[in-house]
């Protein structure tokens, strides 16, 4: 068995001429936690699109666990946050949850249910609520409650922290830190290089659809010869600007 999660081999997309992704080459390893960091608009979530079959890559080959990724059993193992998350106004948080357990499928256990909630900082009371009522945290937590209690082996969560506060996301971290007790792949973007810097096993830059940079956090500063992941991104970047 491949210990490999994720293969993307000289990926390309472009739209009406602009190019998205430009020879995208990469592999996630099973169990990894794995940041995906980059400009807003540098290819990140085209990338992930093109990983669940949500568009159409226009060259290269992406595998998921080693089955092609338009191949339904390898979405069968993913559970998926987009980075706008906007689930139907009318559901309340159960039906929502209910809806989304039905289509990964997994049980809906009430007491699951009130367990992930509770690990979010999310009051039982939303399960009765309909979404249109929720705020934008609350809306995000309900998200990531259902990629949660899916139970599968990848998960894909673009922006996950978006519309938290601190205390939300500290109880985020802590929930992923316990997926990755038992073996879980997890791969995420994010904009916030500190968490990048705390939670993942190794991260890549992506800049211009092009990638820039893949290993670990500590090897990207030592590479840039600086303190904090900040300034060693701002380097990464501006050395690809350089090159183009």
């Amino acid at each position: 068995m491949s210990d490999i999660a994720l293969r993307f081999d000289q990926v390309g997309k472009s739209f009406a001429g602009a190019v998205a992704l430009a020879g995208f080459t990469l592999e996630v390893r099973r169990g990894e936690c794995f940041g995906l960091v980059g400009e807003n608009g540098s290819g990140k979530t085209t990338l992930i699109k093109c990983m669940l079959d949500f568009c159409d890559a226009d060259s290269g080959n992406i595998e998921i666990f080693g089955i092609p990724h338009s191949g339904t059993a390898a979405r069968a193992r993913v559970a998926y946050l987009p980075e706008r998350f906007n689930p139907p106004f009318y559901l309340t948080g159960r039906d929502f949850l209910r809806y989304m357990l039905e289509l990964y499928r997994a049980p809906y256990d009430e007491a699951r249910v009130a367990h992930t909630f509770e690990a979010l900082g999310l009051d039982l009371s939303a399960l009765t609520r309909p979404a249109r009522t929720y705020s934008k945290g609350m809306t995000q937590k309900l998200g990531l409650a259902a990629c949660l209690l899916s139970g599968k082996d990848l998960y894909i969560l673009d922006e996950p922290t978006s519309g938290l506060d601190p205390k939300a996301r500290a109880l985020l971290k802590r929930e992923l830190r316990e997926l990755r007790h038992t073996q879980r792949t997890l791969f995420f973007t994010s904009h916030a290089l500190a968490d990048v810097a705390e939670m993942c096993d190794r991260m890549a830059i992506v800049h211009g659809g092009r990638l820039q940079f893949a290993g670990t956090p500590d090897e990207l500063l030592r590479k840039h010869g600086c303190g904090d992941l900040e300034q060693a991104f701002l380097a990464c970047i501006s050395d690809a600007a350089a090159v183009t």
